[in-house]
C-alpha cells in the first residue's frame, strides 16, 4: 500500500483541509503482507473519525493499512473537526465537504479510484458512526454500503442548555426534529422517495454507552425494510472493539458483493 498525507483547499468550506489516504498497490516481494487482487481500479472506503479525533487517528489505533491490502481495498481519512458531518446552522458546510466536493476531489487526484456507488463505502466510529449513515441517506447515489460502528445515532440526547455547541451546529432541538440531520427522519425520507438505498452493517458493544439508541435505529431501520447487519458483541466503546470491527466490515462488504 501506499500512504500519503494529503493538505488541499476545500472550496465548500473555504480553507485548508488534511487527509489521510492509503492507496492500493502492485509489488511484488513485500515481505509480511498479503495484498488482495487490484485490478486497474479499486473501491474506496471513506472512514470518519470521532468526536475527540482527527484524521490520523484511524492509522495511530488501528491496522486499517493491514486490512485494506488484504482487501485491495483504498481508504480515505478525513478530518472535520467537531463539525458532526453536518450542514452546520452556524458554522461550516462538513457534510456537503465530504458527501460531494471530498469524494470528486479523491477520483480526480487518485484516478484508479471507482466512480461506482457499489465501489464506494462509508463507515466511523461514535461520531463518525453517525456521519457514515448521514452521507449515506443525504448522498444514497454515491455510497453503496455504509457501516456505523457505535454510532451517535441521536445526538439530540446530548444537548446540554449551558452549551451552545451542538445548538450552534443542529440549532434548537425543536429544529432537530424532522430534520435531515435527523437520521431516523431521513431513512424515513430515503424510504419514500424511492432512492437507492445503501447496505448497512451496523456494531455496538453490548457495554457501549450508545447501545439503546443502536438498538432503536436497528429496529427503526427494519421496520422500514433496509438491508440491516446488526451486531451486538461483547465490548464498550473503545479503539479495540473498532478495530476488531472493521476488519468485519470489509468481510461484510466482500461477501454482499459476491451475493450481488
Amino acid at each position: 500500500m501506499a500512504f500519503l498525507e494529503v493538505n488541499f483547499f476545500s472550496d465548500a468550506l473555504g480553507m485548508a483541509m488534511s487527509m489521510n489516504v492509503v492507496l492500493p498497490q502492485k509489488t511484488r516481494g513485500n515481505i509480511g503482507v498479503n495484498p488482495g487482487e487490484t485490478g486497474e481500479t479499486y473501491p474506496t472506503l471513506y472512514l470518519l473519525h470521532g468526536m475527540s479525533d482527527d484524521h490520523t487517528t484511524w492509522m495511530r489505533r488501528t491496522s486499517i493499512e493491514r486490512y485494506a491490502e488484504e482487501h485491495g481495498v483504498a481508504v480515505v481519512m478525513p478530518t472535520t473537526y467537531l463539525g458532526w458531518y453536518t450542514d452546520m446552522k452556524y458554522g461550516y458546510r462538513y457534510r456537503t465537504f465530504i458527501g460531494d466536493e471530498l469524494v470528486k476531489r479523491c477520483r480526480s487526484f487518485f484516478p484508479g479510484m471507482s466512480n461506482k456507488r457499489e465501489d464506494t463505502y462509508v463507515s466511523g466510529n461514535s461520531m463518525g458512526g453517525y456521519g457514515s449513515l448521514a452521507l449515506a441517506l443525504t448522498y444514497p447515489e454515491t455510497f453503496g454500503y455504509c457501516a456505523p460502528l457505535s454510532a451517535a445515532f441521536d445526538p439530540i440526547h446530548l444537548y446540554n442548555p449551558d452549551n451552545h455547541f451542538f445548538t450552534d451546529i443542529y440549532g434548537e432541538p425543536d429544529e432537530f426534529k424532522g430534520s435531515d440531520n435527523d437520521l431516523f427522519a431521513l431513512a424515513e425520507k430515503r424510504k419514500a422517495d424511492g432512492s437507492p438505498l445503501p447496505k448497512l452493517f451496523i456494531s455496538c458493544g453490548q457495554s457501549d454507552f450508545l447501545l439503546a439508541d443502536n438498538r432503536r435505529m436497528r429496529d427503526h431501520l427494519a421496520a422500514l425494510g433496509y438491508d440491516a447487519t446488526y451486531r451486538e458483541p461483547e465490548g464498550a466503546h473503545t479503539w479495540g472493539f473498532w478495530d476488531r470491527e472493521i476488519q468485519l466490515v470489509l468481510n461484510w462488504i466482500d461477501g454482499k458483493r459476491k451475493e450481488n
